[in-house]
């Protein structure tokens, strides 16, 4: 049996931007302003559950293109580019994680959020929600049908801009397990250009949070499709900024 002090593989925070960056503005209200404490032996509300199989799940849960009604008539579809993102979530380990819960939420085509916040003169579709939920089967795997979200500036900058993503929360097989992170799009001219981006000094670290373009998955005359893998935990785990 696997000694509870070994069950995850410690993080290599060099891996990670230190969290205070004042030109990441949000840093400054988010970061600890204090010593960080390494717990040595986990508990086991830290090492369990939640179990979500029995959570009830809508039809279009996982199809954004489905999910959200305020325009006229039923058949009216959201505005953008169809496209699919799917991939596995598996632990530091590699094993993949089954029947755990993957939420994802985004701006729409014109880079605009459906939040009270985002005043962004970027219209808001009427046909679309921006966010989505599924559990991951037997074997890892999850899935979802959008639409590409655009890109948007960032007021942090005179002109800077985020790149197209999108945001995505995993548990994996544990609370202290769960990450939060983003999907860019391979090939996005505006992925190296992000003063977000910019944070991360391993190039390798940015490439763990880019879905690759999957023409085998891809839906002829209607998506295409982007695969985005996720590990959870350990020192192989997908980065997300600021940790």
């Amino acid at each position: 049996m696997q000694d509870d002090n070994k069950r995850y593989v410690e993080r290599d925070r060099n891996w990670h931007p230190p969290a205070y960056a004042p030109g990441y503005k949000t840093t400054v209200a988010r970061s600890p302003n204090q010593a960080l404490v390494s717990l040595q032996r986990p508990s086991v509300s830290e090492l369990s559950g939640p179990d979500f199989r029995a959570l009830r799940m809508g039809p279009h849960d996982n199809d954004l293109l489905m999910n959200y009604r305020e325009g006229q008539g039923q058949d009216a579809l959201p505005i953008g580019e169809r496209v699919i993102m799917f991939g596995r979530v598996v632990d530091q380990y590699g094993k993949p994680v089954p029947h755990t819960l993957v939420e994802m939420w985004q701006a729409n085509a014109g880079g605009r959020y459906r939040h009270k916040k985002d005043a962004y003169l970027a219209p808001l579709d009427p046909n679309f929600g921006g966010v989505g939920r599924c559990l991951t089967d037997d074997d890892g795997w999850y899935r979802f049908r959008t639409i590409k979200p655009g890109p948007y500036p960032w007021p942090n900058g005179i002109n800077t801009w985020r790149p197209a993503h999108i945001h995505v929360s995993v548990m994996g097989p544990s609370i202290s397990t769960r990450l939060i992170t983003q999907m860019y799009f391979e090939g996005d001219p505006l992925i190296p250009i992000c003063p977000i981006v910019q944070t991360i000094n391993d190039p390798d670290a940015v490439e763990t949070m880019i879905g690759r373009l999957d023409m085998a998955r891809s839906r002829p005359m209607d998506c295409l499709a982007y695969r985005f893998d996720l590990v959870v935990r350990g020192e192989l785990q997908t980065y997300f900024e600021n940790q």
